[in-house]
């Protein structure tokens, strides 16, 4: 018998089946409007940033992590005189972005629908453990999956372990999702299919060019335009 070219797809969560990106651009606004007195807003989402890769090393990728680099920049910017007041409401805006509504994005159920029970399904998510969990069950998705993964990090050790755990290893599996850094570039070194999904918000720190001329490389417009490149392979 020959067999199927793949039976396995990956899919990343924030930003590919909810929206993520935008709660934090919101909550960056709110950061920027406390300490408004103290630098330009560019200055401190600058500020910002700089702190937030200086610590995915030690908290990771997540809100906790975002909330205390917020803490850490104020302290920089205001040069140690933050006043507790302004911890405390970004402490409670930090609170208030693990608590947002989940927002599916377009065909998202329908596609995961259409292909659950034809192929091996996994969430393949990286960021803080509860609030994922919380993401994944308020999204309605859930039992959609045949496998969750929420892990530290995503680069190609990571997908050759959970699609050779999962499925038939990663010569036969796919990744799906909008961040070239973390889903696609890994994945297409690991020898799976990577399908780029761009979204309108995506952070900066997960930019990298098109790998255009990797023959497993596939782009597309939304999740709807899925279907047809499966068909395409099979």
């Amino acid at each position: 018998m020959t067999q199927r070219p793949l039976t396995t797809i990956g899919f990343d969560a924030d930003d590919t089946l909810w929206q993520n990106e935008q709660f934090y651009r919101l909550t960056e606004l709110q950061f920027t409007e406390l300490l408004a007195d103290h630098a330009a807003s560019d200055v401190i989402s600058a500020r910002l940033l700089e702190a937030e890769k200086r610590n995915l090393r030690h908290y990771g990728f997540g809100i906790k992590g975002f909330t205390l680099s917020m803490i850490e920049t104020a302290i920089e910017i205001t040069e140690g005189e933050v006043p507790s007041t302004v911890i405390a409401q970004i402490l409670d805006i930090g609170r208030d972005l693990l608590a947002h509504p989940v927002e599916t994005l377009p065909h998202a159920r329908q596609t995961l629908e259409a292909l659950s029970g034809k192929y091996l399904l996994v969430l393949i998510t990286k960021g803080d453990l509860f609030d994922q969990e919380r993401k994944l069950a308020q999204s309605g998705l859930g039992d959609l999956f045949d496998a969750v993964e929420i892990v530290s990090d995503k680069n190609a050790s990571t997908y050759r372990r959970i699609f050779s755990k999962v499925g038939d290893g990663p010569e036969r599996a796919m990744m799906i999702g909008n961040s070239l850094k973390s889903d696609i570039v890994p994945a297409l070194a690991a020898g799976s299919y990577g399908v780029f999904v761009p979204h309108e918000l995506t952070w900066s720190f997960e930019h990298v060019e098109e790998p255009t001329d990797a023959p497993r490389f596939r782009k597309i417009g939304h999740l709807g335009e899925l279907h047809g490149v499966i068909e395409a392979l099979q």
